[in-house]
């Protein structure tokens, strides 16, 4: 059984950079596909990218356009969704995800193991 826990989320600025934190036990993250989901009010969860742990590769979604890079410290069983040029549109819970998987998916279902999540607020 894995356990996710997510912290970094806050309050910022438009145009900020913010890094969060996902941090396993149960598990070490060299052995799981890790995933980034955001959920805005009102709106459906969403993939945001994801790390194979098989080739760390990443796969983001398009909305992303290059602000966001995903990151594993496996000294410290951490992944890291770094932020960038933060905008109100990416104001949400912030939620990570793992499968004992080499593939990255974007399909929320796909993950078997979820954090707490989150909150990031970008203000304008």
């Amino acid at each position: 059984q894995v356990q996710l826990v997510e912290s970094g989320g806050r309050l910022v600025q438009a145009g900020d950079s913010l890094r969060l934190s996902c941090a396993a036990s149960g598990g070490t993250v060299n052995r799981y596909t890790m995933g980034w989901f955001r959920q805005a009010p009102g709106k459906e969860r969403e993939f945001v990218g994801g790390i194979s742990w098989l080739s760390s590769s990443t796969t983001y979604a398009d909305f992303v356009k290059g602000r966001f890079t995903i990151s594993r410290d496996t000294a410290k069983n951490t992944v890291y969704l770094q932020m960038n040029s933060l905008n109100a549109e990416d104001t949400a819970v912030y939620s990570c995800a793992a499968v004992p998987s080499s593939v990255v998916r974007r399909d929320q279902d796909f993950y078997a193991y979820w954090g707490q999540g989150t909150q990031v607020t970008v203000s304008s």
